[in-house]
């Protein structure tokens, strides 16, 4: 792997992490459209790869956020369960559908947040 991939991939990390901590996001927002963009990689493997990474960036920001007793545990359970049907879900539909119509309906869902966040 070359430097320049190295430095690209720490550079999504570093972003992925602050915006992770930051709004609790980080995943979707920033590591799949920077490895699409920069690193050339398909709709299916920047999600895959980005799911893989954030389940490290997600267990350090969840204990960092504990620590200042922002995290209700049992709480979190009742979203996790529920959330592993809609992954199964999700995954089966993305190998379903084209990559293309998977990054339509990414921005389309981007776009519609940001808007609801500005009104």
């Amino acid at each position: 792997m070359s430097g320049e991939r190295i430095a690209k991939l720490s550079v999504i990390g570093i972003a992925a992490g602050a915006f992770s901590a930051l709004f609790g996001v980080g995943g979707g927002t920033v590591i799949v459209p920077l490895l699409v963009i920069w690193l050339a990689f398909g709709e299916r493997q920047a999600t895959a790869t980005s799911l893989c990474a954030i389940v490290i960036i997600g267990g350090f920001a969840a204990a960092g956020q504990a620590l200042y007793g922002n995290v209700n545990p049992g709480q979190a359970l009742l979203l996790a369960g529920p959330a592993i049907i809609g992954v199964m879900l999700g995954v089966a539909l993305q190998q379903r559908i084209s990559e293309r119509l998977v990054s339509f309906l990414f921005a389309a869902l981007l776009t519609g947040i940001a808007v609801e966040l500005i009104v």
